[in-house]
This record gives C-alpha cells, structure tokens and sequence, in this order.
C-alpha cells in the first residue's frame, strides 16, 4: 500500500514557520482506505512466463496463448469485508494487473469468482498451480484486463474461519468489497482501468458472480460501469435444486454428493438452524458429514440418503427453517439490465442443467432484453468449462 508521508522540517521559531507557511503550497491528504488494508507482490512474470502458466493448467490453451500481450504483475490483497453474522473482518484475493512497456495503456476490470476449491492452496491470493490466479487469471491480465480473484471467507488470510458455502449474501458482499478494495489499490499506484468493469466465473463462481450481478446492481447505483456478466453452470434455482436432490434418484457420484452436504452444512450454520446431521440423513451418512463436512464420502443417490422425516417436512411445507433458508439463496428471477451471458452443458449431472434454464426463462419474464443462454450440447459439468472461458473470453474481449 503506497502511503503519502510527509516530511517535516525541524523548525526554531515561530517566525520562520508563519513564512515557511506563507510560500510552501498545500497538499491535497491521501484520502483514507475504506476497503484496502494491505498489498504484497506475489510475483512478476514475463509473457513467456505466463505463456507456461497458462498451457500448464489449462489443456488445449494452445489457441489462447496466442493473444498473451503482456507481463503481469500478481499481488495479494487484503481487505475489509464482513462475515455471515455482520461482523467486521478480513479477507484476502489475488489482484493480476498487466505490466505493458507502455505506461499510458488503460485496461478493464474483470472480478472473476472461482469455483469450488478444497484446500487453502488453491485460494486465488497463494497464487499456486492450482489456483485460478495461475490459470484464467493470468491468461485475463496478459491479455490486457486487471483481474480480481477474491478467496471468499474461509479461504487465504480468513482461513480460520468456516467458509459459506453456496451462501448468496456473503459470497456476493466478499466479491464486492474485493472489488472496491481493488480500486482503492489500483487509484494508488501506476495502474490506469478505463472505469469498465465486467464479472465472471464457473460453478460455485457462476453462482457467486450472478450473486454479485445483482447486488451491484440493486445496491450500488452508479458506483461502477457494470458492462459484462459471464456466469457458467451456477445452482440459481436452489430451491428446485434441493426439490430435486431430495425427490430423484442421481447419480450417486460421491464427490458431487459432498458438494450438496456442503450446502447443507452451511445452511445448518449459517441460518441458525444448528440441528444435528442425522436430523437430515440417514447412517452412516450423517456421522460422516459431522466429522467432515466438506468432503463426506456419500456414494448413493443423494434421495436414499436422506431421512423420510426431512424429506416429508420440506415436501410438505412444514420445515419452514429449512426452506426458507434455501429460498433466501435463489437468484433465478429476477431482471439484470448488464448484458449477461448463461452457459451449461446439457448433461451437467452435478449442477443439473435445469437451474441456467429456470434463470433464463425466469429473467425473459422479467422482461429482460440483454441475456443470452448458451447450451453446450452433450457436456457435463467439467467438459463445459472449455466453452464458457472461450466465450467469455471472446464476450469481454467485445466489451472493453
């Protein structure tokens, strides 16, 4: 964080100071952070550099790196934010910002939420090989955008604490306040934005930036120049997702299983429901979530796994706890004035492909004009990320 320090000198008396004063012009005061709490420089890498970054943690990336223009500059940032329960904390991200031979160039901004990670390694602001600060992040900002990676709290300097999982109001108000920090950072240093901001992300972060859209939105006014949504493969419709998990027979894949345990152990916490695990599945199931909630091994159908009694009071309207809790996380319906792009793959069986069909069709309703919907033909979840970042990558590339 480049702070303005001013230098004093040691003055004998009182009629020198009135003179030194009279002659000497007034500095403007560097106004104070409201966001921003702290930067380090993580690294600085040449375009060869992120050129093996990028082919190393994106496969068929070969097409893309040919538009690599850039060295990039990556930083970790720390900033203020708040918990789930309204409490003042800190949370981190990484910043990548392009470091052009020419100063006077001006770039846009993408925020850019990243999907479910299972370790503080992959965090974005550790800047690792697994992280998305490594990947797409580095193939944004040598490409000429500044990119905003947030942690999300759970993650990177608020690791401590457990991370939300699936949880719309804190994964957008983390994203947002990363985003206001990174402006503060930005009007510090050398960097020049051209005041375009745009959002993304995939999965979890499809969900996390349509989170954001809104709330931007609906709450900002004219703080920023929204000009681009790219959301992939989000669970929009959460209360239809949870309908279905609870009512149909899936795939009983144990990993995508975890996923949807960690929702409803975020849910349990976070809306102060505070029940049991058994109160929700059955043995052996529930004493594998208690003891790892993030990464319980379920390997049924996530409907055989519940208790008849849960399944009854939410089908039935009277786990009015529950229920509520779960439809405080749709962002569906709705009306998004950014022009806004959907991507899911058609045979997606861990975020089913119902959920970008409900929020399209619920937001043309709406009478929103600026949405486009884009199917990926016979694509499950992992195979559709290649065609969301070459769209996005194009979409964005259109808007800056």
């Amino acid at each position: 964080m480049h702070l303005l320090r001013h230098h004093y000198r040691v003055l004998t008396t009182g009629l020198l100071l009135v003179w030194l004063a009279g002659c000497q012009k007034p500095t403007d005061p560097q106004p104070a952070n409201q966001y921003l709490v702290s930067n380090t420089l993580l690294g600085e890498y040449s375009r060869e550099q992120v050129i093996s970054r990028v082919t190393g943690a994106i496969p068929n990336a070969g097409v893309l790196t040919l538009l690599l223009t850039h060295p990039i500059k990556v930083y970790r940032i720390v900033y203020k934010t708040k918990n789930t329960d309204g409490a003042d904390i800190e949370a981190s991200g990484a910043l990548v910002v392009p470091n052009p031979a020419d100063k006077s160039l001006s770039f846009p901004l993408i925020s850019e939420q990243h999907g479910t990670i299972f370790s503080d390694a992959q965090a974005p602001s550790n800047n690792g090989p697994e992280s998305e600060t490594y990947s797409i992040g580095s193939l944004l900002g040598s490409n000429g955008f500044i990119v905003a990676l947030p942690d999300f709290i759970g993650y990177g300097v608020s690791k401590n604490l457990p991370h939300p999982y699936q949880h719309r109001a804190t994964l957008a108000s983390s994203s947002l306040d990363m985003i206001r920090a990174a402006r503060e950072f930005v009007q510090q240093g050398n960097i020049k934005w051209n005041q375009k901001l745009m959002i993304a992300g995939y999965s979890l972060g499809g969900y996390a930036t349509m989170a954001l859209q809104k709330k931007i939105e609906e709450e900002t006014g004219t703080e920023f120049n929204l000009v681009a949504s790219s959301c992939g493969a989000g669970a929009y419709h959460s209360t239809a997702f949870m309908s279905y998990l609870l009512n149909n027979r899936t795939h009983g894949i144990a990993a995508y299983n975890g996923l949807y345990t960690m929702v409803l152990s975020t849910y349990n916490r976070v809306y102060g429901l505070n029940r049991p695990m058994s109160s929700y599945l059955k043995e052996p199931y529930a004493a594998a979530v208690t003891s790892n909630p993030f990464g319980a091994n379920i390997p049924v159908s996530f409907n055989d796994a519940v208790t008849e009694s849960f399944r009854k009071a939410v089908n039935e309207g009277t786990d009015t706890q529950f229920i509520n809790a779960v439809k405080d996380n749709d962002i569906y319906n709705w009306k998004p004035r950014t022009p806004t792009q959907l991507y899911h793959g058609t045979t997606d069986q861990q975020v089913f492909y119902f959920n970008s069909v409900d929020a399209y069709e619920a937001m043309k309703k709406q009478g929103a004009t600026n949405v486009t919907f884009i199917s990926v033909p016979n694509k499950g979840h992992g195979e559709a990320i290649q065609d969301f970042l070459l769209g996005t990558f194009n979409f964005f590339n259109s808007k800056r």
